[in-house]
């Protein structure tokens, strides 16, 4: 029972939980002394996914407009050739 969990961890469990209490200190004390707090953090990441959901759907409403665009001269144009191979 212990072997797989020692396999998937990489190595017995409590030295697994010792190894990142301290590469969560260490991380924690550099990003604190860049003035980063957890609701700092938390924060942004949720205002990224909002921003990417908002700007998303715009950016769909452009590929709309660009579509209506790029057909007001395709269709046009095609069923022109396909009148003129028609005749053939």
């Amino acid at each position: 029972m212990s072997d797989p969990v020692n396999r998937f961890l990489g190595d017995t469990p409590g030295r697994t939980i010792i190894k990142l209490i301290v590469v969560c200190l260490i991380v924690g004390f550099v990003l604190a002394f860049f003035g980063f707090t957890p609701d700092n953090i938390v924060d942004s990441i949720r205002y990224w996914f909002l921003d990417l959901w908002y700007n998303g759907f715009r950016a769909l409403g452009r590929v709309g407009n660009y579509l209506v665009l790029g057909a007001v001269i395709v269709i046009p144009i095609f069923l022109i050739l396909r009148l003129l191979s028609y005749r053939r």
